[in-house]
């Protein structure tokens, strides 16, 4: 039960955004109260035992760390750290009827060799030191106005300085400038991926929503790095909660929300356990759940599209590719069925409402860089964790029988894995104390049902540019504090803090961080 009947601020949900928005309020001397729905902190951002007497602790939906900016690990004193993956990605394929693929990473000269044994001559990766220097310099510009005041549209195209990128990402499908720069299926299909995580796009959609994906995805920390949690991504929302307990926070578990009362100064917040006032209320949660909160409107519907499975091995598969080592291959990011075409393909049959022939997807292994995951008796043994990603899964290919299609996708999913190596992987599965393979599937209806992320969308709802919208000066005051910050709704004292807000999505903090600066800035 809350130990007051009034709060400064209470935040619905204790997700990693709210946990941030928690611990900066409390610092501040905010008396805050935090209500979750589920039996414990975290939200996507959790480490799971999830097999059955097996000492293994996943990253069980989030598992990455990018966009988190090291200002709000160092301001509240998380004891938090990440590791760096020494290679960036292999991506295995069949050329001239043998096995091979692009191993980028350990070192300029490994990865300009591995362009050059695919593609035949240097012309590729020249071309990819040109266009990811150009995003680093993006990065490095965009990145820091992550956690200040909204700029305007005009204001982040001064910062970018460069006219030329401002319009190949901002302006223009993102398929016109990765086709004027690349050449190879292969190599098209290794950048567009990073556009297409969570998102169902094709290269060319006009919204560009595939445009936004892609820059949150190479702007992360000013260099578009993506790092390994280490001791998975429990480590980061148990330290967060730690923070704002030891702020002052005061944190309620397995207390669903049921309804916010507000008229624009002060609020009533229900849940199963009775109702408190507060003078703000800060929802971390989707856009659809705080419309339903409110008794208004639900905004249009978001859509996920990805499966995602988590694994457990005994050993990782050899590859067909014998000139790479399973080690590298699947410390960085294993591509499958990735290529310029097939993701073109996957999406044509997906939006016809087929499971995709070839599933996209892509792996890693999280225990290659962490082992601290894992118990002492598996690390002697050899076990390691496996992390899939699937694309071009929309939600509604599972509404008509969701255990039935994820188990189809999943069997189709592993098939195309299975080409690209030179032993089945289920061979190489570990099983459970009950003697079940360690395997696990989650579909976007999966993720809504154990999450509440609408659709499955791991964003919430589509990601927006980071910039001011004039569109959303609906939502409020545009000269409000909440509107200046990114995290403004309806109501002038709710402010939105989940993924759903301008500049949400991912495991960032950046919501969080940037509702709690819209508080402190009004008072």
């Amino acid at each position: 039960m809350p130990e007051r009947t009034s709060y400064d601020a209470v935040i619905v949900g204790g997700g990693h955004n709210g946990l941030v928005a928690a611990a900066y309020l409390a610092r501040a001397g905010r008396s805050v109260l935090v209500l979750e729905r589920l039996d414990h902190t975290g939200g996507a951002a959790v480490s799971t035992r999830a097999f059955a007497g097996v000492d293994a602790r996943l990253s069980r939906y989030s598992y990455l760390v990018s966009l988190l900016p090291p200002k709000i690990v160092r301001e509240l004193g998380l004891r938090f750290a990440v590791r760096k993956r020494t290679v960036s990605s292999y991506t295995p394929t069949v050329r001239d009827g043998r096995p091979t693929g692009l191993l980028v990473g350990g070192g300029d000269a490994r990865t300009r060799t591995a362009f050059a044994e695919l593609t035949g001559s240097e012309r590729e990766f020249t071309a990819w030191q040109r266009f990811y220097g150009t995003t680093g310099r993006l990065a490095a510009r965009v990145f820091p106005t992550l956690t200040e005041p909204l700029p305007t549209r005009a204001a982040l195209r001064a910062t970018v300085d460069d006219d030329a990128t401002w319009h190949a990402l901002f302006e223009r499908p993102l398929g016109e400038v990765v086709e004027e720069t690349f050449s190879d299926d292969l190599v098209r299909g290794v950048v567009l991926t990073d556009a297409l995580i969570g998102t169902f796009a094709t290269a060319h959609d006009p919204s560009l929503r595939q445009n936004r994906c892609f820059l949150y995805h190479v702007i992360g920390g000013g260099t578009g790095d993506w790092d390994v949690p280490i001791g998975g991504m429990g480590a980061l929302t148990d330290a967060l909660a730690d923070a704002a307990r030891r702020a002052g926070a005061e944190i309620v578990t397995d207390c669903e929300v049921t309804g916010i009362a507000t008229d624009g100064r002060t609020a009533e917040v229900t849940c199963d356990q009775g109702t408190v006032g507060a003078r703000r209320v800060l929802v971390n949660a989707a856009p659809r759940e705080l419309a339903r909160l409110l008794g208004e409107a639900p905004p249009p519907p978001a859509e996920g599209a990805q499966l995602k499975v988590n694994m457990l091995l005994t050993r990782l598969p050899r590859l067909r590719d014998t000139r790479v080592d399973a080690r590298e291959a699947f410390s960085g990011t294993f591509h499958i069925a990735e290529g310029y075409r097939q993701l073109e393909s996957a999406h044509q049959q997906a939006a016809s409402g087929t499971l995709p022939s070839s599933p996209p997807s892509e792996i890693y292994c999280h225990s290659l860089t962490d082992p601290s995951i894992l118990g002492a008796d598996l690390v002697r043994q050899g076990y390691q964790t496996l992390t899939l990603f699937g694309l071009h899964a929309p939600a509604s290919l599972f509404t008509a029988d969701n255990d039935t299609t994820r188990d189809r996708l999943l069997a189709a999913t592993l098939a195309e894995l299975d080409t690209h190596l030179a032993e089945p992987l289920a061979d190489c599965l570990a099983h459970d104390a009950d003697g079940r393979p360690c395997i696990e599937a989650r579909s976007p209806l999966d993720l809504d049902r154990e999450l509440g992320l609408p659709g499955g969308n791991i964003f919430h709802r589509d990601l927006a540019f980071p910039y001011a919208d004039p569109s959303d000066e609906a939502l409020g005051d545009a000269r409000s504090a909440p509107a200046r910050w990114g995290v403004a709704t309806t109501r002038p004292n709710v402010l939105l803090c989940g993924a759903g807000a301008v500049r949400g999505g991912g495991v960032s903090g950046i919501p969080g961080h940037n509702a709690a600066m819209a508080v402190l800035e009004e008072g």
